[in-house]
């Protein structure tokens, strides 16, 4: 399935980060983003929030007309793989933005180092994408699922007053958050009182998994759960009394985005590790809220802004790709140099990840709304 997106022009702002005046004929953009199945609400956002920085630059990035092609990655590389195939071999689409599944970004690796065509993955957070299988024609404006979990260790070690359980989905992503928060925890002198895999996609029940917490005597629990799971682990903590006494940890994700809505008021104190919050209070980042929620009446997420950023990359890359070649396009992300992001100053690193700040975060009340507010840098 692909789509021709409509651009609509409008006024710039402060916001413009353009790479200048460049020339040259419309080029085409793959965006490649669940729009069906269990991960469309952040191919939605992820959407949204490519457009909205093409909205503000006259449909342009590198001052050339953009034509966005959209493909439906679905929920995984069965469909993802060839959705992306399509995009570059019929579509002859210059790089693809989007990414929602790790297994997919993977997937992909092979494929786009061998047609020398980037791949700008704003989502899927594998460590190895960046890491073990990194490639020259594959950048990240997202995280790396050790990276955004490692920050908050220390913070949990200081904070809870004996050992922290710690409990995630068991698939690669679950994995590898508990082995980054895990390292940097013990490292800062954390004691661990228990760890538990639940089946992924299989719980909806977690009560057999909060029994062996509380009679683990932990004091504090660290959790990595996103999409349904976070909000029936978050809603089933409170029910089962554990969130009164029991301080619950996670990474972003446990909290973020329409996860948060349904969770309600059974997520208040609840703290995570993330690279955004609607509520970071700068002026880049409100400026970006305002229009956000003028264009699409709710609350960007970071699924927005890792797509949005990925549009500002391009757009400070493509003059440099005056052919519109992957080997001139790639050579130019490397001098993209420091976004100045929603998020906050960001640069790719040495693998083409995103070198960043995370944030402490806690669930809030605000004027009868749950917020992830912002607490202090996690570095």
């Amino acid at each position: 399935m692909t789509t021709a997106l409509v651009l609509s022009g409008c006024a710039g702002s402060s916001l413009d980060q353009s790479g200048g005046g460049g020339t040259g004929g419309a080029v085409k953009i793959g965006l490649l983003v669940p729009l069906s199945g269990v991960y469309a609400p952040l191919g939605e956002d992820m959407r949204n929030g490519f457009q909205l920085y093409l909205d503000q630059h006259g449909g342009k990035l590198g001052g050339r007309a953009v034509e966005v092609v959209s493909a439906d990655e679905g929920e995984g590389p069965q469909t993802g793989v060839p959705a992306a195939q399509k995009l570059v071999t019929q579509d002859q689409v210059t790089a693809v933005v989007g990414v929602v599944n790790s297994a997919t970004a993977l997937g992909l690796r092979d494929f786009f180092h061998e047609s020398k065509k980037p791949l700008l993955v704003a989502n899927a957070g594998a460590d190895d994408v960046t890491g073990a299988r990194k490639s020259e024609y594959v950048w990240r404006t997202s995280f790396a699922n050790g990276k955004v979990a490692a920050p908050l260790g220390p913070a949990v070690a200081k904070e809870a007053k004996g050992g922290v359980y710690l409990i995630a989905a068991d698939y690669a992503a679950g994995r590898e958050m508990i082995a980054g928060f895990r390292k940097t925890f013990e490292a800062a002198g954390g004691k661990v009182a228990g760890e538990e895999y639940t089946p992924f996609g299989k719980t909806q029940d977690f009560q057999p998994f909060l029994s062996a917490i509380r009679g683990s005597d932990a004091k504090a629990v660290y959790a990595f759960y996103a999409g349904a799971e976070a909000v029936s682990f978050v809603k089933q903590y409170k029910q089962f009394g554990l969130a009164g006494s029991t301080p619950l940890y996670g990474t972003g994700f446990l909290t973020e985005g329409g996860v948060l809505d349904a969770q309600g008021d059974a997520a208040v104190g609840v703290k995570t590790s993330l690279h955004y919050s609607a509520e970071l209070d700068t002026p880049r980042n409100k400026e970006f809220a305002a229009a956000y929620r003028k264009a699409y009446d709710e609350a960007p997420t970071v699924y927005a802004v890792q797509a949005y950023d990925a549009a500002t990359v391009l757009d400070k890359a493509l003059p440099g790709a005056p052919g519109g070649t992957g080997e001139e396009l790639v050579k130019a992300l490397g001098t993209v140099g420091t976004v100045d992001s929603p998020r906050g100053r960001w640069s790719f690193d040495a693998d083409h990840d995103a070198q960043q700040t995370y944030y402490l975060r806690e669930v809030r009340s605000s004027g009868g709304t749950m917020v992830n507010a912002v607490v202090s840098e996690l570095g």
